[in-house]
C-alpha cells in the first residue's frame, strides 16, 4: 500500500521506471510503482516520470482515470522530463492539452546548426530562485537531458534555466508541484541530491 512507501511512482508507461526505481533504492527510499488512483491519492509523495510523446502519455493517464487524481494532489509531486511537460497547460507535441497545473506551452526546439534535436547530453543549471528542491545544488553541477520539447524561460514558476540554442526552463514549481526537465536518475551525484531533497519534502 502507498502508506508504506516514501514515494509512489506513477506507472505512466515510460521506459525509465526501472532506472528511477534503482536511484530511489540507492537513496534508501521505499517506493512503489502504481497506476491505482487510490494509491496515488494517498501517497506521501508522488513522482510522475515520462518518456515518449505528450499525446500518448495523456491518453494513458486518461484511460487509467488519473487526470483528476493528479490535478488534485496536495502532497509533493515531482514531474520528470515529459512528466514535467505534461504538468503544463499545453504541448505543441501532438497539439496536446495537458494537466494545466503549470502555466505555459511546451514548444519544440528549432533545428539549429550545432544544436541538433533532440537535445541529448549534459548541461548545467542557472538557478533563478531559491527552493528546498535545490538545496546543495551548485552552479558547477551537471545534469543529463534528453528532450525535443521545452518550456519557455522566465515564467513566475521557473526555478532554474538551461541554455540549448535558446534558454529554457529546466526546473519549475507551482505550489506542491515541481518539475525537472533533466533526468535526475541518470545525473550522477547531482541528480541524487535533487531526488534526496524531494524525498525530504513534506
Amino acid at each position: 500500500m502507498s502508506a508504506e512507501a516514501d514515494v509512489v511512482v506513477v506507472d505512466s508507461g515510460g521506459a525509465n521506471l526501472a532506472s528511477l526505481g534503482f536511484a530511489l533504492d540507492r537513496l534508501g527510499a521505499r517506493s512503489m510503482v502504481s497506476a491505482d488512483p487510490e494509491h496515488i491519492a494517498q501517497a506521501p509523495r508522488v513522482l510522475l516520470p515520462g518518456v515518449g510523446a505528450a499525446g500518448s502519455i495523456m491518453q494513458r493517464l486518461a484511460t487509467l482515470g488519473l487526470i483528476d487524481t493528479l490535478r488534485n494532489l496536495h502532497c509533493p509531486v515531482l514531474g520528470i522530463c515529459l512528466g514535467m511537460q505534461i504538468l503544463c497547460a499545453h504541448s505543441e507535441e501532438d497539439d496536446t492539452r495537458c494537466l494545466g497545473i503549470l502555466p505555459g506551452t511546451v514548444k519544440r526546439f528549432a533545428d539549429t546548426v550545432g544544436a541538433p534535436v533532440p537535445h541529448m547530453g549534459w548541461n548545467r543549471l542557472r538557478i533563478t530562485d531559491d527552493d528546498p528542491l535545490l538545496r546543495g545544488v551548485r552552479p558547477s553541477d551537471w545534469f543529463y537531458f534528453v528532450h525535443s520539447y521545452h518550456l519557455e524561460p522566465g515564467l513566475p514558476t521557473t526555478l532554474a534555466e538551461t541554455d540549448y540554442s535558446v534558454p529554457f526552463t529546466s526546473i519549475v514549481r507551482q505550489r506542491n508541484f515541481w518539475g525537472v526537465q533533466f533526468h535526475p536518475e541518470r545525473s550522477s551525484a547531482a541528480g541524487a541530491r535533487v531526488l534526496s531533497n524531494f524525498l525530504e519534502l513534506a
